[in-house]
């Protein structure tokens, strides 16, 4: 019940942050292109490096899986869930695997576009 609970909890702060941003980012830089999004994916993505390579290599082990949890998979998981793709395909990629890192990046990509595109054709279909 503790890893759901740091889990729940840090996934309603990234998500405050990620609706915090989405609401001064346009702002500041007008509606014409989603720059809140692209701006939460890099800082995500970039703090996500950090946090995994400080939990990888700097932290103590005692509390090292209740960090992981309340940090990368609740605060930003909550936050934007790219951040955890960035970090699944660089690690493919440190691993030797360039040719999954790269099935895994485009399948994502492609794949998830053509859900978004299926989903919203379903639900014009049923208008």
């Amino acid at each position: 019940m503790t890893s759901a609970f740091l889990v729940f909890i840090g996934a309603g702060i990234g998500g405050v942050l990620r609706h915090g941003v989405n609401l001064a980012v346009p702002k500041w830089l007008g509606m014409a292109f989603p720059y809140g999004t692209m701006a939460i994916n890099i800082v995500g993505s970039g703090v996500m490096g950090l946090v995994a390579g400080w939990l990888a290599f700097k932290a103590d082990f005692a509390w090292t899986q209740n960090a992981r949890l309340f940090l990368t998979t609740g605060i930003l998981g909550g936050f934007t869930t790219f951040s955890a793709f960035s970090l699944d395909a660089v690690l493919l990629w440190e691993r030797g695997e360039a040719g999954l890192a790269g099935v895994y990046v485009l399948g994502s990509v492609i794949l998830s576009l053509a859900a978004l595109v299926g989903g919203l054709a379903i639900v014009r279909g049923l208008s």
